[in-house]
């Protein structure tokens, strides 16, 4: 059976000096010491009556009480889930109402939320909030409860594994709503073995884990680390003064990016002041890299090789790979590094017509992948997990390509997705909190280029007759309502009706060419 935590307390035994993570706030745990908290945390759980099935919720910041919060529920059978710390309260709300925990446990910067959570959702029965302080909201004190953990308990009959859910990751669907990706110990297992294989995480090395955990690109890399006997280095939110001394003095060695925060990193006054020398790996995903962007990065790093990863959560989350290899800035390769590469070795990959037949290599359809990586399912959405698995593929929505090379080429995306700073932004979502103003007559929201992001999200809005609304008015109004990285960073007003199709919908396609026109 394969079990994710039994490689954690295998690391315990191999390496129990060794460090197993580090924070750039000063904390570290050895495996041994880290595998000892795992346990103590699931003895709390199951004393506070968590039982197999059941989840357990971890909302905050990078850190080491977050990479407890991985493992410690599977031994008792339950299920973790990572919130999204950056939702508001009615998003954050709707995720909660889905997975229903009866645990939510919090870092010091987040209690508020998590309070306002136990607030309104009766199933969360207790609140527990890290740090040294104790709370003054009714809150548990994470670091004495794992004190005084309460009696042993016998883990062998609980503790799940192979196809059983590890982890609810939430993503958003074609809809925008979030939705839970049922992720078991298999999917992670064989995402890790390919991911030590393509990243060389083998060896106990260091590597800095830069995104939010929870992403599950980052959530992957943290179920591979005793695989291998890694030494993570969290740092609790995105800062480059703080990853460059980081790296510095951790000598770390594997880096994961997207190619906006390699910009920004470039860019960074304070880039040459450091000794970067110990990187040896890049990996990035989200976008494919430029031409220019990767010549001033291996100018940089001169020592250090660059992989590019393209997946979804669906997948756990790798499908795809454009190895070192093939991260070239001259000659005829070049044009591989508008890809995504190829399929890595244990996943299957097809472009698919409307019809579901393949199409020819150099003809755009939807890709479809396979493998022991694939979800197990929509948490709680039968109807969905079918419409998106079906006759053994994982249907990713995502329009693409191979050429005679097998090199998969992103041709645009289905569903409409606009990606902003490797942030994933469903239009429908935002463009149902705009139609709510009282001003907005109809609204589009499309993804327009951007030199920094990506792509940036644009409103496009015709107002009600006599109605007046400002840029900034529009904009506040969505930002009390979802996430900042989904609110438009800009509101375009048509002073006539919205372009439609032949069939009555809005013309996005003539709404993009045209902003994309007048967008520097």
């Amino acid at each position: 059976m394969i079990r994710l935590t039994d490689f954690v307390e295998k690391a315990a035994r191999s390496w129990p000096e060794r460090p197993a993570v580090t924070t750039t706030e000063g904390s570290s745990l050895t495996w041994a010491q880290l595998w000892a908290r795992i346990r103590a945390l699931a003895r709390v759980l199951h004393h506070a009556g968590v039982r197999p099935g059941d989840r357990v919720a971890w909302l905050g910041f990078n850190g080491i009480p977050a990479v407890e919060c991985y493992y410690a529920p599977a031994l008792i059978g339950a299920i973790a889930v990572p919130l999204n710390f950056r939702l508001s309260m009615p998003e954050l709300h709707g995720v909660a109402e889905d997975c229903r925990p009866r645990i939510l446990i919090s870092d010091p910067t987040h209690q508020e939320a998590a309070i306002a959570l136990r607030e309104t959702c009766p199933f969360i029965e207790r609140v527990f909030v890290t740090g040294d302080q104790p709370s003054a909201l009714g809150c548990e004190g994470y670091e004495a409860a794992l004190a005084d953990p309460g009696p042993a308990v016998d883990f062998a009959p609980l503790t799940s594994g192979d196809s059983d859910p590890l982890i609810l990751f939430y993503t958003s669907g074609t809809t925008g709503r979030p939705k839970g990706v049922m992720t078991s110990h298999a999917n992670l297992y064989a995402n890790a073995m390919g991911t030590a294989y393509h990243f060389g995480l083998a060896g106990g090395r260091t590597h800095f884990v830069t995104g939010p955990m929870f992403h599950t690109a980052p959530g992957a890399r943290i179920f591979a680390a005793p695989l291998f006997g890694t030494h993570l280095v969290l740092i609790p939110q995105f800062d480059i003064p703080t990853l460059l001394a980081a790296i510095e003095h951790h000598r770390v060695e594997l880096l994961q990016f997207v190619p906006t925060m390699m910009a920004m990193l470039l860019d960074h006054p304070d880039l040459h002041r450091h000794d970067l020398s110990s990187l040896r790996d890049l990996t990035y995903g989200a976008a494919p890299i430029s031409v220019a962007l990767l010549r001033r990065a291996l100018a940089a790093f001169p020592g250090a090789r660059f992989w590019q990863a393209f997946g979804m959560t669906e997948a756990a989350p790798i499908v795809t790979v454009l190895t070192a290899a093939e991260h070239v800035t001259e000659g005829q390769g070049v044009a591989r590094l508008a890809s995504i590469g190829r399929p890595v070795a244990y996943c299957d990959l097809r472009i698919l017509d409307p019809q579901g037949r393949d199409v020819p290599r150099g003809s755009t359809g939807e890709i479809v992948v396979r493998g022991p990586n694939i979800m197990q399912g929509y948490w709680n959405r039968p109807d969905e997990t079918a419409a998106v698995l079906r006759d053994g593929w994982y249907h990713t929505g995502d329009g693409g390509y191979q050429d005679d090379e097998g090199y998969v080429f992103l041709a645009g995306r289905i569903k409409d997705m606009i990606i902003t700073g490797g942030e994933n932004v469903y239009p429908i979502e935002v463009e149902d909190v705009l139609a709510h103003h009282p001003a907005v007559a109809s609204c589009a929201v499309i993804g327009v280029p951007d030199a920094t992001w990506g792509e940036r999200v644009l409103g496009v809005v015709c107002l009600r007759p006599g109605a007046t609304a400002s840029d900034k008015e529009l904009i506040d109004w969505a930002r009390t309502r979802l996430a900042h990285y989904k609110c438009p960073s800009r509101i375009a007003f048509l002073g006539g009706d919205m372009p439609l199709t032949t069939v009555g919908k809005i013309d996005k396609q003539t709404l993009r060419a045209r902003f994309a026109k007048e967008t520097p």
